[in-house]
């Protein structure tokens, strides 16, 4: 498949995702996350913290916060990787909206299989394949310049397929319908993902503010199992996340990655109009 500019960006709105992605190259909250221990993730964290990374020496305060919090971004990924069934090292894996690569790299390291990751960021697949050129993997886990909406790998090609913050800059319907289509019968499709609560009315300041500082389209949560069932994808786990995923954002209000939008997430969720949700469907 020949992969350009124009036949992977396939609106004004795509392009600008792309565009701000490709310009936040020097983002200290997923950087000094992943500098940890190699493994850059381009999602929140779920868990309690460690109170006793605030305390102890100011010197080295700081550090061990990025530590805590890149521990929870990474039990995050641990929750998702369960929930995608029996994985054998023949098996094949699609990382859709794959960022910085780690999720896929976890997947490789768990699994032992082949990991594919797609990203409408250049600059994202050239940082991936940069790392897993690093840790020696760049045979089994390779990132690629293509839309999830249209990757151009074959259908019923792979195990399983999962969205990790990545489903609120597509529509749900053309993403789980690409998804169903690479997905063989009885494969595993997961999405962990905030999704604001329609039960209650529609977005809220609160979720606004996010989706306007990250440039994205926070969908409803009914939306998510309409499209499914739209695309033969049968939820087969439901998990409510929000509240293991409040610790994550008390500790980065008080990080030295904090950017201002955390007030925004911490409201959303205590005053229940945003929910971060777990949802693991099987392809029939």
């Amino acid at each position: 498949m020949t992969t350009t500019t124009a036949n992977v960006l396939r609106s004004a709105y795509q392009e600008s995702v792309a565009a701000y992605w490709n310009n936040n190259r020097q983002d200290s909250v997923n950087l000094l996350l992943g500098d940890v221990d190699g493994i850059y993730h381009h999602h929140y964290g779920v868990g309690d913290y460690d109170p006793s990374v605030l305390d102890g020496p100011a010197g080295t305060r700081d550090d061990r916060v990025i530590a805590e919090l890149h521990r929870l971004e990474t039990a995050q990924a641990d929750v998702l990787l369960d929930h995608l069934g029996d994985v054998r090292p023949t098996d094949r894996l699609l990382d859709a909206g794959s960022g910085r690569g780690g999720g896929s790299v976890m997947a490789n390291m768990r699994f032992g299989c082949e990991v594919d990751g797609v990203s409408i960021s250049e600059y994202q697949v050239e940082f991936a394949n940069e790392q897993a050129r690093k840790r020696g993997v760049s045979d089994q886990v390779r990132f690629h310049f293509r839309n999830m909406l249209d990757t151009g790998f074959d259908g019923a090609s792979r195990k399983a397929i999962w969205n990790n913050e990545s489903t609120m800059y597509v529509d749900l319907f053309e993403l789980f319908a690409e998804h169903s289509r690479q997905l063989r019968f009885g494969g595993r499709y997961v999405t962990i993902t905030g999704c604001y609560n329609d039960v209650t009315g529609g977005r809220s300041k609160a979720v606004s503010r996010i989706d306007e500082h990250y440039t994205c389209n926070i969908h409803p949560r009914s939306a998510y199992f309409k499209a499914m069932a739209a695309n033969r994808l049968v939820p087969m786990h439901v998990i409510d996340l929000t509240s293991a995923t409040i610790p994550y954002w008390e500790l980065r209000a008080k990080s030295p990655v904090a950017t201002g939008i955390e007030e925004s997430f911490l409201t959303a969720y205590r005053e229940g109009s945003f929910h971060y949700l777990l949802i693991a469907a099987d392809r029939v």
